[in-house]
């Protein structure tokens, strides 16, 4: 019988890795979902193990607490308890790293991720491996399946639009765990660092469900379920195109499409006649419903340019690309290339970046086969 899933934190606590804390000074990056099995988050866990020595916290993007809005800076604070520092490790780094590495000997990295590049936990653990190569200090990465650990989809990192939201040069849909993540940059970036995987246990990339999680504890605000993570990069380029409503701010974050201009019902026939695999498209009272059958089989980089391909089809290019609104160079950002808004303005068909992609897509899965814990 499969053991119950447990993140790589309850094997650090609980198991055959705690000695990786013996007489360290430790610091944690952590956020809301950092828990153990039982719901405990992480900070209280190690400062209940170890006390003093645990001396700094470090939080991604949104914060240590979880509560701020994306993009929005945050100020490194106390806790008001311990009386230790919690730096903040988005946006311009460099102060909090500094300061950070006078007070560790081993960084704990354990944020709950998505696989999905444009999500920053990837540029922050990035970030904080370099800082560790720098100054000599241990990595423990205490491990975490992501809801979309099957998926690798999308175009490859162009060098010219690296960003906090384009750090490195994988897919836009990677599909790695922080620790197989952590493995592939030590590799990739040449770093010498002293990297140490607690793996998670009780699944693998072919039993991932959502009874995994029957407590899910959202890993940034608009992640609120399960299904917000994936359908997250099928419509995160709302974010350059905000006439076009992804319901963030409710329970559907990511999962549900409006636009008062759009013919929702044409544009689900559109869509659903592409018979995309693991999708499927409904009317809603309030847009357009999406919902993924199959996160081993749905391809959310190509089911988001089949979309935007769709919405021009029926309202126009410029409907889609050419509002006052519209940040084109934020969607090139995300996605990590100008190829698919250039390719797609100049009428061209979705299936022709998908073929584009393949090739590199297959190359990334072949660099990466050593290194999948999973």
């Amino acid at each position: 019988m499969a053991l119950a899933y447990q993140a790589g934190l309850d094997g650090l606590l609980d198991g055959d890795y705690a000695s990786l804390l013996d007489g360290a000074r430790i610091g944690l990056v952590c956020h809301p979902a950092s828990r153990d099995r039982n719901g405990c988050h992480a900070a209280d866990r190690l400062h209940e193990r170890i006390g003093a020595r645990l001396t700094c916290l470090m939080g991604p993007e949104h914060g240590y607490d979880g509560r701020a809005a994306a993009g929005e800076s945050v100020a490194t604070t106390t806790h008001p308890e311990w009386d230790i520092p919690i730096f903040s490790l988005y946006g311009d780094t460099e102060q909090s790293l500094r300061a950070m590495t006078d007070l560790v000997d081993v960084l704990v990295f354990d944020l709950q991720d998505l696989s999905v590049r444009c999500y920053t936990y990837v540029y922050t653990l990035q970030r904080l491996l370099e800082a560790a190569a720098k100054h000599k200090l241990k990595v423990v990465v205490t491990d975490r399946v992501t809801p979309l650990l099957s998926c690798v989809d999308g175009p490859m990192l162009d060098e010219a639009f690296r960003s906090i939201v384009a750090p490195i040069p994988v897919p836009l849909v990677y599909g790695m765990t922080p620790g197989e993540t952590a493995q592939w940059l030590v590799q990739h970036q040449q770093l010498d660092v002293d990297l140490h995987v607690v793996p998670a246990s009780g699944c693998t990339r072919e039993t991932i469900s959502p009874a995994l999680w029957p407590q899910w504890t959202p890993p940034s605000p608009a992640i609120r379920s399960w299904d917000c993570a994936l359908c997250f990069p099928i419509t995160v380029f709302t974010e350059a195109l905000p006439h076009i409503d992804c319901a963030r701010a409710t329970a559907q974050a990511f999962r549900l499409l409006y636009a008062d201009w759009l013919d929702s019902a044409a544009f689900v026939a559109a869509m659903q006649a592409r018979a995309l695999p693991g999708m499927v498209f409904e009317v809603d009272p309030h847009g357009v419903q999406l919902r993924v059958t199959s996160a081993a089989d749905y391809r959310p980089a190509y089911t988001a340019v089949c979309m935007l391909y769709e919405m021009a089809q029926l309202h126009g290019t410029d409907q889609v690309w050419h509002q006052d609104v519209c940040r084109p160079d934020w969607f090139d950002r995300l996605m990590g290339t100008d190829r698919v808004r250039k390719h797609l303005l100049d009428g061209g068909k979705p299936e022709e970046l998908a073929a584009e992609w393949a090739n590199a897509q297959a190359a990334f899965k072949q660099q990466r086969a050593a290194l999948l814990i999973y």
